[in-house]
């Protein structure tokens, strides 16, 4: 396993970001762990009676009592209710309702940015999920600032002191999310390299994932011009922006659904700059899908960035015109 990060770096990060909220006996097992596996670490899982796994590289490791990876499932440590129900009420402070608005999300959001899913049995009220009992998992995801992640793409985005509407398509976990970060970061502190003073942003942040706003304030760097909407859905944050903040340029995650792209059409229609990402094995599987592969076809998106993990994640294997649908550069940075 290829090492992308410093295991004292890593390691820092867990003692003072992520362990503090996590079962003491769970903790003290994902300390032991060697230093190769803490320096890929992406994910810790924590499932009820299930065995304690980790995530690096894109492969799941289950892990002993004694922090090393385990050979069988029966060798793997199971997690205990008690290991679940104490790791709520850490990660809560010991109260379960300062974080009720959050677990309605399916998550919560930590110092640092890092990420908790939390699944468990939801109760309803009218229809809609009121809060989450009898907790039985837990996905502690890593957030890695990667500062630079989009220098070599940034100059292909770029349009005469604004930007090029943008559409970034990436399978999960290629880096579609960290790529974003770094241009909305770039976009709005400037680019002295290509003369580009910057630009006032509006960041949707809907899942906390891009500037992993903590207490309200970003724990990632997403720029001084950048104005971030957090925990908010994208089609109503972006019209919340405009309406209230003035943005040049509106950056989400993860567009879908038919309301996204209505709101994307009211940006353009306002004079506003769009960048954002899907999910997505390529243009042909995009556009298929309704509602976005509309606004691909409408020609919305003037640069498609197609993503891969094929050479670690971020890997760009095209850049699409999109205003005509040719390949402007293919592997660029191979």
């Amino acid at each position: 396993m290829e090492s992308y990060d410093k295991p004292g770096r890593i390691r820092n990060i867990l003692e003072n970001e992520i362990l503090p909220g996590v079962s003491p006996k769970v903790s003290s097992i994902i300390s032991r762990l060697n230093d190769n596996y803490i320096a890929n670490l992406e994910e810790i899982r924590m499932r009820l009676g299930k065995p304690l796994m980790i995530n690096c590289c894109k492969a799941d490791y289950m892990v002993t009592s004694f922090g090393t990876i385990a050979n069988s499932i029966d060798a793997a440590y199971n997690v205990s209710r008690d290991d679940c129900e104490m790791t709520m009420q850490l990660l809560s402070n010991y109260s379960i309702y300062a974080i009720e608005d959050e677990l309605k999300n399916g998550y919560i959001t930590l110092k640092g940015g890092h990420r908790v899913g939390i699944v468990g049995k939801g109760i309803l009220e009218s229809g809609k999920l009121k809060a989450l009992k009898n907790i039985s998992g837990f996905n502690i995801r890593l957030s890695r600032q990667i500062i630079g992640a989009a220098d070599n793409l940034i100059k292909f985005l770029l349009k005469r002191g604004s930007i090029y509407n943008t559409l970034i398509i990436s399978p999960p976990q290629c880096g579609k999310t960290t790529l974003l970060r770094d241009i909305v970061r770039q976009l709005s502190c400037g680019v002295p390299s290509f003369n580009f003073k910057g630009l006032k942003v509006g960041l949707v942040d809907e899942r906390s994932e891009v500037a992993g706003s903590f207490m309200g304030m970003p724990q990632n760097d997403v720029g001084f011009r950048t104005d971030v909407l957090d925990a908010c859905p994208k089609s109503l944050g972006i019209t919340m922006l405009i309406r209230s903040m003035s943005p040049q340029v509106v950056a989400t995650d993860e567009i879908g659904s038919k309301y996204d792209a209505e709101a994307i059409y009211e940006a353009l229609n306002c004079g506003v700059r769009i960048i954002t990402t899907i999910h997505g094995d390529g243009l042909e599987d995009i556009l298929s899908r309704p509602y976005i592969g509309d606004l691909v076809r409408n020609r919305v998106f003037e640069r498609l960035i197609i993503l891969s993990s094929s050479n670690g994640p971020g890997t760009v294997e095209e850049i699409i015109d999109g205003t005509n649908l040719n390949v402007l550069v293919k592997k660029p940075f191979r």
